[in-house]
């Protein structure tokens, strides 16, 4: 689970994705989104694939994994899995695989396979560049320690829960050499009511923790943030639901202040959703209208933009929960139920369902379903700042003129109770914690912290260093050398970090092979040595990343 902000302090906000939905329906209501003329597709771009035929090639593509692991090398132990197949406009397939030595899942195994339109490989990304071999599969340590130490790792980040969620046996990858270890996760509650979803790695020769991360990230609505919008509504009978079947069937359900379950489904006698103002009702529908509009915006963004039909590119929608807890000031994406979540803040009265904050909710779940960043040290602070990224870029493709795009995160929400953004863009220090530039230390900030260089880069590669204003909001972004970056445009930054996202990015991915996956994505988009690529060089030295 990917909560919005770090949990310990409050002055930070860490944004999980949110699926957009929305689309006509039959009661006659229009979407709000400002459609947008599509430019011609570069050839490196993803094409997109009607859900039967994307189906197809990952059949095709599982059908012939045994020869595909023989081909690039696997070995007489190591199976393929397909995840997931991207299929650019020129005809070149990156199919990304999941791992099993023996039968057990490889974590840290992950890989893509990049082959050209006749089918030949032309390379192969990997997560783990060390070859799967493990001397014994027979563990010296029993699940029940592993389950110990987990359990003795949640209660740390406050959970009461006194038992784990069971431990099972796994291939461990993902750094150094790899060994049998048990993967063991405990739920419950954190101290600040977040779900606890908690991931434990522990070698099962010696009973040490390896890795640890958390695995939780038409009608009218009358929001709180973005005006009265154009939602979409399915009726039944004398009422309407917010139900929004031209994207996916996205939901938004109610949740009255508790934190499980599901809900019960928005619905409303009049088509009209909330009132457009604050309040601490725990039935007010004015949150509800907000996360109906960010899921639905964010829908359309991906689908304009990367011709991306959903989370899991399969046209099904995602749902939202609001009224999470009791004044639970946080947002959060959450794998096992497939749904962000958002509380209603301090006091109940400011709801995290601002636009950015939604579009960051979903994303999260658009990287599970491509890269899978674990969500801990660098890689972490990658998928955060992917969250960043695509919610920014969510919030700029709606136009919306009550919340005007930006490069500051949840400046709506008000946090930190003085006005100020939750996280800044062009020079992410401001917060007081983030990280403007790479050093060695910034794998061990929290996630949301260590985001900082790559949410610097994405502001340099499209807007450039120094002093400027847009939208009416004033930056200044400096650089780690001292030299001036040119930025090539927000919506060439955006296909660039999508396209390594999706095609070059693994699971253990940290800040030197993020550089190498975009630079890889903006050959393959504009060519080696074009000035796009060359940006992208000097936006990552200018944020000290070589």
């Amino acid at each position: 689970m990917s909560p919005l902000y770090a949990r310990h302090k409050r002055t930070t906000l860490a944004i999980a994705t949110a699926v957009a939905a929305g689309a006509l329906l039959a009661t006659g209501v229009t979407t709000s989104a400002t459609a947008q003329p599509a430019a011609k597709p570069l050839a490196a771009a993803p094409t997109a694939l009607s859900a039967a035929a994307r189906t197809t090639l990952i059949q095709q593509a599982q059908a012939d994994a045994a020869g595909t692991a023989r081909q690039i090398g696997l070995g007489a132990q190591e199976k393929l899995v397909v995840k997931d197949v991207v299929k650019d406009v020129d005809g070149t397939v990156h199919t990304r695989y999941e791992r099993t030595y023996a039968g057990l899942p490889v974590l840290g195994g992950d890989l893509i396979v990049h082959t050209d339109k006749s089918g030949k490989t032309q390379g192969v990304t990997k997560a783990a560049k060390s070859a799967i071999k493990v001397a014994s599969l027979k563990p010296q340590i029993t699940a029940a320690k592993a389950e110990k130490q987990a359990v003795s790792a949640a209660k740390t980040l406050g959970s009461a829960k006194t038992t784990a969620d069971g431990a099972r046996k796994v291939i461990w990858a993902g750094s150094g050499k790899p060994v049998l270890a048990y993967e063991t996760v405990v739920g419950g509650l954190q101290d600040d009511g977040t779900p606890n979803q908690l991931h434990v790695i522990t070698d099962a020769a010696t009973g040490k923790k390896l890795f640890e991360y958390q695995g939780v990230e038409t009608a009218t609505g009358k929001t709180l943030y973005s005006g009265t919008v154009t939602l979409n509504s399915v009726q039944s009978g004398s009422t309407y639901q917010l139900t929004d079947s031209a994207r996916g069937n996205h939901k938004t359900y109610n949740l009255a202040r508790k934190t499980s379950g599901t809900g019960t489904l928005v619905a409303s006698s009049t088509n009209v959703f909330g009132t457009g103002t604050a309040s601490s009702s725990s039935s007010d529908q004015t949150a509800a209208a907000d996360a109906a509009y960010g899921a639905a915006e964010t829908w359309d963004f991906y689908k304009s933009t990367f011709g991306r039909n959903g989370i899991k590119n399969n046209g099904v929608g995602a749902y939202s929960r609001v009224h999470y807890g009791n004044a639970y000031v946080n947002a959060f994406w959450d794998d096992s139920c497939f749904c962000m979540t958002y509380g209603d803040g301090s006091g109940n009265v400011d709801p995290l369902t601002s636009l950015d904050v939604a579009g960051h909710e979903m994303s999260h779940g658009v990287t599970s379903n491509t890269a899978g960043l674990n969500y801990s040290g660098e890689s972490g602070g990658l998928n955060e700042a992917t969250s960043d990224i695509f919610g920014t870029g969510v919030e700029f493709y709606a136009n919306n003129a009550s919340d005007p795009g930006d490069y500051l995160i949840g400046e709506k929400i008000d946090i930190n109770g003085d006005g100020t953004p939750l996280r800044y863009m062009d020079k992410p220090s401001k917060d007081g914690a983030s990280a403007d530039y790479w050093s060695s230390s910034v794998g061990s900030k929290d996630v949301h912290y260590s985001s900082g260089v790559a949410n610097h880069f994405f502001y340099l590669l499209s807007e450039g260093s120094g002093s400027k204003t847009i939208n009416g909001v004033a930056y200044n972004s400096p650089t780690y050398n001292g030299a001036a970056v040119t930025g090539i445009g927000r919506a060439k930054a955006l296909q660039i970090w999508y396209k390594a996202l999706t095609t070059y990015m693994t699971s253990t991915t940290n800040y030197k092979a993020a550089r190498t996956a975009t630079l890889n994505a903006a050959s393959a988009l504009y060519g080696s040595g074009s000035a796009e690529y060359n940006a992208v060089a000097a936006a990552w030295t200018a944020v000290n990343v070589s």
